[in-house]
């Protein structure tokens, strides 16, 4: 009878993050030799996760929810999962599972713990005073929650990477760096641009205010001003779990504007680069490394984006991006004229971007490194 296979748990805040961002991580943990189980909030993806092959274990809490009861709540709903299925490891995906799961798998006496902080996400970008304090608090149990007795924590790009070294002094060499969770270089494949004018500027991403979509909007007005008909394609939808959510109403307001087309929920979002010039991200903090930026690259598209941790790991500037200080609409306003205007610049950036992820960035690559990590963590746990 062949042996037992040990237990790992993915802890994820959304069924729909986990299907649309962290199945190939699971798979790669499959692969290695764990039977991987996945905790989140379900709403409409819990039968894609059973169909992948994974148990599936409904938890209660909302991203939103981020006060000290409602994480005690919390924690005390993880503690329960792991003293009942006592996971050998637990996965905690994103800054909220890495530290309240981080406190409820030490209580419980996990045996190894993987954190992955796919950048500050609200917390980094937000300038709320009670924000601050959160975050502030949350870095000083950093070191007890994040790492656990044995195991690691998983970071997404080599600045995030410096700041959590920075954070927790003496555990640099327990800090691994895998880009996310890569792209499929065959379904995102290079795409020829489309016939222009008009020049078409695309967004894919949550519509949430830290994404600094006021900012693209208001550099589209700008660009639109000086006579030049570019088009700004915003495909995705509000999130209302997240406190920065846009409203639906002022979505709905953009949309009227001249040059602005809200699409909503994309669940394919390849038609949407091929039919753009242009990606763009303005965001303004939190990024871990951008998976629109990824699959825009892969098709060939120039990328304008904030110049800020994780953008850098995909888009470099004047190789196949232009990137601009982070809400600065005037400054993003200016790099999209200069890419609206030249066609040769958009195509050499382009295919520089579909370079550089070919360069170790593809879903295969990243595949690779995080099964030989996992295979560590079996190793080092003796089987």
């Amino acid at each position: 009878m062949p042996a037992e296979r040990p237990k790992l748990i993915f802890l994820v805040t959304e069924d729909w993050y986990f299907c649309s961002h962290r199945l190939p991580m699971a798979r790669a943990a499959r692969d290695a030799g764990f039977d991987v189980a996945v905790a989140t909030r379900v709403t409409a993806h819990g039968d894609a996760i059973r169909a992948a092959g994974f148990a599936l274990h409904p938890l209660r809490w909302k991203r939103r929810a981020i006060g000290l009861l409602a994480s005690l709540a919390a924690v005390c709903e993880i503690w329960r999962l792991y003293r009942r299925e006592r996971p050998l490891a637990a996965h905690h995906v994103s800054l909220k599972p890495a530290l309240l799961g981080g406190i409820a798998a030490r209580l419980a006496g996990v045996p190894m713990v993987v954190g992955m902080v796919t950048g500050m996400g609200y917390m980094g970008g937000s300038r709320r005073r009670s924000t601050r304090l959160l975050a502030r608090l949350a870095r000083l149990v950093f070191p007890w929650a994040l790492f656990g007795r044995r195991g690691c924590v998983i970071v997404q790009n080599e600045e995030d990477r410096q700041a959590l070294a920075a954070i927790c002094p003496g555990r640099a060499a327990r800090i691994a760096l895998i880009p996310g969770s890569g792209v499929d270089l065959a379904r995102f494949a290079p795409a020829p641009e489309p016939p222009a004018p008009p020049v078409v500027v695309a967004y894919a991403g949550r519509m949430i205010a830290i994404k600094g979509v006021a900012t693209l909007v208001a550099a589209l007005q700008q660009v639109r001003e000086r006579g030049i008909d570019l088009r700004l394609v915003l495909a995705g939808d509000t999130d209302d779990e997240n406190p920065s959510a846009i409203a639906r109403d002022t979505l709905a307001r953009w949309a009227t504007l001249p040059g602005i087309t809200w699409l909503g929920r994309c669940e394919d979002v390849r038609p949407v680069w091929r039919d753009a010039h242009i990606a763009a991200l303005a965001s303004l903090g939190g990024e871990g490394l951008p998976k629109s930026l990824l699959e825009a690259a892969a098709m060939a598209r120039p990328i304008v984006a904030s110049d800020i941790p994780g953008v850098r790991a995909v888009a470099q500037h004047q190789v196949n991006a232009l990137l601009v200080p982070p809400g600065d609409a005037a400054a993003l306003a200016d790099a999209l004229m200069v890419l609206a205007r030249d066609e040769a610049l958009r195509r050499r950036l382009g295919a520089a971007g579909r370079q550089r992820v070919e360069r170790g960035l593809s879903d295969a690559a990243v595949a690779d490194v995080t099964r030989a990590l996992y295979r560590e963590l079996l190793r080092e746990a003796g089987r």
